[in-house]
């Protein structure tokens, strides 16, 4: 395995010796992609915030962006890096307000004002008739364009930085040919839960001032109130709100166990970020997983002669 990291500062490039321990990670939505790396000061490195920042590995192109924290220690003679990729912008706050736009139309809008370069959009399809995001994160803006896709088309997309073009994929689109199983990874670490996000009664309640009393909607499943107890969630309903229906939804996504699955040091592969969708062939007890899930963090770490993975993954019944 061979690793190159170059910084550019100007028209400088340098190729500087970086410690053992670089750290690339990546997630699904709402984060840049970061890239942590040590490097031995000298007299002939001369770089600072803002720089440019490129990682390869065997020759692939894994990671762009640009030098954000600069940390050294006199002890050490090493100076501590952190760099982000493209999205670490996307933190910027602002105001928009937009018409008859799709998400897509709507992320390269704002990208073009920001200055920030553009890759693969792909077409969302959907309009959102109107929308305004008063002093929001860009991030929490292009979120909730996509939030509302999906809502109305039921398709995921995923926005990420590669290699410095900003690109938004369809999820079905960013599958990978890969296995994870217990011979791939060296641990897992399987949750499952009833402590929280798990309810077995929905109750919703109603102030119906024309009527002048309070309407109350209740969805329960009795065989899992007698198994795990009470577990109600209750909350206030506004006019026009169809209280049994919202009920009835509410107990179809909240009576089960949650679950969270993370897979430490698995072979790293470089084409593995969040939003990937992997194949997962675990047994892990009380549930047998055998389908596509979808990354929500990665961790690569790379060393000399070793690349390594750490991964928390979602899909069906288990989430973040």
């Amino acid at each position: 395995m061979s690793i190159q990291l170059i910084i550019q500062n100007g028209d400088r490039l340098m190729e500087p010796a970086v410690e053992d321990g670089i750290v690339w990670e990546t997630s699904r939505k709402g984060s840049p992609g970061k890239l942590t790396f040590s490097v031995v000061k000298d007299q002939a490195l001369q770089f600072e915030e803002g720089n440019a920042v490129r990682f390869k590995k065997d020759g692939q192109n894994v990671f762009f962006g640009f030098v954000f924290i600069k940390k050294r220690s006199k002890k050490e003679g090493l100076i501590n890096v952190t760099a982000y990729d493209q999205l670490r912008y996307l933190k910027n706050k602002d105001t928009y307000v937009y018409t008859n736009k799709t998400a897509s139309e709507f992320i390269k809008m704002v990208a073009n004002d920001f200055r920030m370069n553009i890759g693969t959009i792909e077409d969302t399809g959907f309009k959102i008739a109107s929308r305004v995001e008063d002093n929001k994160t860009l991030f929490d803006m292009f979120q909730n364009a996509l939030d509302l896709t999906m809502n109305s088309t039921k398709k995921m997309y995923i926005l990420y930085d590669n290699n410095g073009k900003l690109t938004l994929r369809n999820l079905e689109k960013m599958k990978l040919d890969l296995l994870l199983d217990e011979e791939t990874g060296e641990n897992f670490d399987y949750t499952s839960s009833i402590d929280s996000n798990t309810y077995n009664k929905i109750k919703l309640s109603y102030e119906n001032e024309k009527k002048g009393k309070r309407e109350i909607y209740i969805a329960q499943d009795s065989k899992n109130m007698n198994k795990w107890g009470v577990l109600q969630h209750f909350e206030t309903i506004q006019e026009g709100t169809n209280g049994k229906a919202k009920a009835d939804a509410l107990l179809a996504l909240y009576n089960r166990k949650t679950r969270s699955l993370k897979m430490d040091k698995a072979f790293g592969n470089s084409y593995v970020r969040g939003g990937n969708m992997l194949v997962v062939r675990l047994d892990l007890d009380d549930i047998k997983v055998m389908n596509y899930m979808i990354v929500e963090n990665v961790k690569h770490t790379f060393n000399e002669n070793e690349h390594f993975m750490d991964l928390q993954l979602i899909g069906g019944e288990f989430n973040a």
